[in-house]
């Protein structure tokens, strides 16, 4: 039905619907039944005289009734279905082609995207159609025609790409299929973003369908969010956030730092139709510079993510002048035009007070990254010694041209240069000053424009030599170089042949000057290998992937497709080169899913002629037996009536007792009903929890938690599943004040600070279940921000929180797990239990401690003595909570290796404590057993 989310499997039956008027005209001509009443002799000679009668109805209430019953029983017959599937109408016996969506902004609602395709494969396969699925993301995969089983497990084996997709180059091959397959019947499930290139692929499917019946699902999901184009500004870490379309929308961008750790989060708020805004966090700089990942606060996608490395560091820069400072006119020195330049993306030092020499020895004492030394001629030998070291070490050297510098002689140039100058007018004169050639493609500068108002009138001449060109960064008109550097050891040497200032030339004052400096800092930090090149910028390092974001936005490792890159990588992700951390873990090179000026907008379809269907994540919903009840109880109750006006007392009906009584008529069924209800809730509960072993966690009201605990407590059912003999059930959430505890051999408690204390109803059947020989595994998810408090005891506010559960239960004495305990052994080898954090300490019941050495050191008492209660700090749940597509949920907090490894096999090692008790505790006497059987 148009604008209500029902349809009818039988929508013609719903001409029945006219027949109610007769119904209601037959209804009301037909009498009631006669009452019967005893017959009176003598009351008829008080009637002889004739009178005009009128025959009774039945009364129009009742009428109503039974219409409103027949009413319900032709809808029934309709088959209507509330949301149901929408899609492709199954009038063809031709095959079923779905086109889909798979790069980054289809992540955030793969899952309903998936249930779209499957129930479109699902129909197919039910009218025995065949079936070929096309990721656009894969222009060489195979097309092929399948059946729908075999299609049903293909499409759950895609996964979202972390990169823009290139719809477009796969038309050659959806060409080449359509060909051979004929007629077929075709589904494109779109994202509704355009990255680029969109229109080109639509008009390229429209006609490359040509007649084919075509169905475009499209809204019904919220618009994919993005970031881009992050920067480190002087005042604060501002980044773009992106979108399609849409209404008014806020929301939260947070910034983590390389461990997974939060640093700060900034809001972000969209105007309606606006497609970007900014969130800034407005953090000291010492914290920005250690951000390296933005994400935006729920929204899964790697499009969703910018990830940050060096370059987006504000870098320390000293500037030393050689040139005698000018108060009077301080706008028109070097080191304006420096500072004014460096200022966007760095952290500016001036050396304005005592001679160049002392500030250079302040700055290399200071470790600056990188030095700017404009005319700065003579330096002493010390001086460049200590520099030299400096630069081998990674430091940066820029050096501008003046009439200090081109009458100098040391080595801390890139090339060799003549003494005096080359000026228009001069020696080496020109005829009219010179422009700026382009910049070579190979060149640190690649890429950047060419002013055509800068000009150069004078300039430092290098001597030539066979290894100039290689050196050379940037030229002029004529050839001669305008900028040449090289790389020594880790760092480099760079210099501008004109002046800092306005003298020699006006490129101070354009914008390629400053993009110039920003590509030179942003070449700090990264090693090169050193080569010829014709930019002579040395051949950049080639890194290898470390870390790499899947399409929804979760670091994993590198797949076999991703290929190494050049270390000065700049451009946005792609199919060889997914985004992620490359090279060395201590200075890696992040690449993004987007690029810092890409932006996204909405796909228009409009030239592709077919049906158009929205997503829907509902369930369809049968309505026919809610209908056929109440049209049965619509019955029942006219029944009823009907007998109660039958017996002659009608009148009762027109009073409030009638009402009443009809009242309890609709709502006794419903009382009894909801009392059947709970009870079948209780014996299902009981069945299911009886039926399979399975782990228990209790349900603390907070979402977040309770669904990381959830998606926890299935993770580790299918690793002991994966792992041991054990093959558990679904784990399950109780509340404590209402469930029945003990079937559950373990129950996990994850503290929520703040949380208010349970009903003591609650902590009375948590402290049966623990005497009855149940355990329940206390987890205060703070070991990162615990610090020891008075007398040595943590003071954070979930270990406060758990205090306050604990204070009403009769809890045994604790200790650290010993070395030599039972639990350290009953399925793995462990000396500890991490989980997302590896700092925080298990607690369990003291041991016994016998007289006699043997019994002091047994780790468990007699009777499968398991502890009723063991407590922990380092989030064991959040370590083993897994995503639908078998990826962690969350970080791992330092990410030692195989730290998620040794939490599952904690988790399995205390199920199979509280499955087994201590029937691996006389492993301690191994040592004992092992000697005897020496002897």
């Amino acid at each position: 039905m148009a604008g209500l989310p029902l349809s009818f499997a039988e929508p013609m039956l719903l001409l029945g619907l006219l027949s109610l008027p007769v119904l209601w005209w037959v209804l009301r001509v037909m009498p009631p039944r006669p009452r019967r009443l005893e017959f009176p002799p003598t009351r008829l000679l008080f009637d002889i005289a004739p009178r005009e009668e009128t025959p009774a109805r039945t009364p129009w209430w009742l009428t109503a009734l039974r219409l409103m019953a027949a009413a319900l029983v032709i809808l029934a017959a309709a088959g209507p279905v509330w949301n149901p599937q929408t899609g492709l109408a199954a009038a063809t016996r031709a095959p079923l082609v779905i086109l889909l969506d798979d790069g980054w902004s289809a992540a955030s609602s793969w899952d309903i995207r998936i249930k779209a395709a499957d129930e479109l494969v699902a129909k197919a396969d039910n009218d025995r159609r065949g079936v070929a699925l096309i990721p656009l993301s894969e222009p060489a995969r195979d097309i092929t025609m399948m059946t729908g089983g075999t299609a049903r497990v293909t499409l759950r084996q895609f996964v979202p790409k972390p990169y823009s997709i290139e719809r477009v180059e796969t038309l050659p091959a959806i060409e080449r299929f359509l060909k051979a397959t004929g007629d077929c019947e075709i589904a494109w499930l779109s994202d509704g973003v355009d990255t680029g290139r969109g229109q080109e692929f639509v008009e390229g499917l429209t006609k490359t369908i040509a007649d084919r019946s075509l169905t475009i699902f499209e809204g019904g999901t919220p618009a994919p969010l993005a970031l881009a184009g992050a920067e480190n500004a002087a005042a604060n870490m501002a980044v773009k956030v992106l979108r399609r379309d849409g209404g008014a929308i806020a929301g939260v961008v947070r910034a983590l730092d390389q461990k997974g750790s939060p640093i700060g989060e900034a809001r972000y708020a969209f105007a309606p139709q606006l497609r970007e805004t900014e969130a800034a966090f407005d953090l000291p700089v010492e914290l920005r510079n250690d951000i390296a990942r933005l994400e935006i606060a729920g929204e899964r996608s790697a499009g969703a993510v910018q990830l940050l490395d060096k370059r987006w560091r504000r870098r320390a820069i000293g500037i030393v002048s050689g040139s005698t400072s000018d108060t009077a006119q301080p706008l028109l020195a070097s080191t304006f035009y420096l500072t004014r330049a460096l200022a966007p993306f760095a952290d500016v030092r001036l050396g304005d007070r005592g001679a160049p020499q002392q500030v250079i020895t302040q700055f290399l004492d200071q470790k600056l990254p990188m030095i700017v030394l404009a005319d700065v001629g003579t330096l002493s030998p010390e001086i460049r010694e200590r520099i030299s070291g400096w630069i081998a070490q990674g430091g940066v050297l820029v050096r501008f041209a003046g009439p200090h510098l081109a009458q100098a002689d040391d080595d801390l140039v890139p090339v060799k240069l003549r003494h005096g100058g080359r000026s228009l007018g001069g020696s080496l004169t020109w005829e009219k000053p010179q422009h700026l050639a382009a910049f070579t493609a190979e060149g640190p500068f690649s890429g950047l424009g060419v002013p055509k108002d800068v000009t150069v009138t004078r300039q430092v001449l290098a001597e030539p030599d066979s290894v100039l060109a290689t050196k050379t960064w940037a030229t002029l008109e004529d050839g001669t170089p305008l900028v040449t550097g090289e790389h020594r050891g880790k760092g480099i040497v760079s210099l501008f042949h004109v002046s800092a200032d306005m003298r020699w030339s006006d490129l101070p004052m354009s914008g390629t000057f400053v993009e110039m400096l920003r590509r030179i800092v942003d070449m700090s930090g990264y090693t090169s290998r050193p080569g010829a090149g014709v930019a002579g910028e040395a051949t950049a390092e080639m890194v290898a992937p470390l870390h790499t974001l899947d399409g929804f936005g979760a670091f994993g490792p590198p797949p076999s497709t991703a290929k190494p890159l050049q270390a000065d990588f700049r451009d946005r992700a792609t199919p060889d080169h997914p985004p992620g951390f490359y090279g060395p873990a201590d200075g890696p090179l992040a690449v993004n899913t987007l690029a810092a000026a890409d932006r996204i907008a909405p796909i228009d379809t409009s030239p592709l002629r077919g049906q158009r269907a929205s997503y829907s994540n509902a369930e369809p919903r049968d309505l026919r037996g809610m209908l056929l009840s109440g049209s049965l109880a619509l019955f029942l109750i006219d029944a009823t009536i009907v007998a109660l006006l039958g017996v002659g007392i009608a009148s009762l009906l027109r009073r409030r007792t009638a009402a009443a009584a009809l009242a309890f008529v609709l709502i006794a069924p419903g009382i009894l009903a909801t009392s059947r209800q709970a009870r079948a809730e209780n014996d299902d509960f009981a069945i299911k929890a009886t039926s399979q072993t399975r782990l228990a966690y209790v349900v603390t009201g907070n979402a977040d938690v309770d669904s990381i605990v959830q998606a926890g407590m299935a993770g580790l059912t299918l690793f002991l599943a994966q792992r041991t003999a054990l093959e558990t059930g679904d784990p399950v959430g109780v509340d404590p004040a209402h469930d029945e505890l003990a079937f559950f051999p373990l129950i996990y408690w994850p503290v929520v600070p703040g949380a208010a204390k349970p009903p003591q109803d609650a902590i009375n059947r948590i402290d049966a279940y623990m005497k009855q020989g149940g355990t329940v595994l206390f987890d205060t998810r703070d070991a990162i921000e615990a610090a020891p408090g008075d007398g040595g005891a943590a003071q954070t506010p979930a270990m406060l929180a758990l205090r306050n559960i604990l204070s009403s239960l009769e809890v045994p004495e604790l200790e650290p797990v010993p070395r030599e305990h039972v639990l350290t052994k009953t399925f793995y080898l462990l000396r500890d239990f991490p989980g997302r954090f590896v700092s925080g300490q298990t607690w369990v019941e003291v041991l016994p401690r016998g007289e006699e050495e043997e019994d002091a050191s047994r780790p468990a008492r007699g009777g499968d003595g398991v502890s009723p209660i063991i407590i922990t700090s380092n989030d064991l749940a959040g370590a083993w909570a897994i995503r639908p597509d078998g990826q962690p949920m969350l970080p791992l907090t330092p990410g030692e290796p195989r730290q998620r490894e040794f939490a599952f096999r904690s988790g399995v090692n205390v199920v199979m404590y509280t499955l087994t008790g201590n029937y691996k505790a006389d492993l301690v006497h191994a040592p004992a057993l092992i000697e005897r059987l020496g002897q």
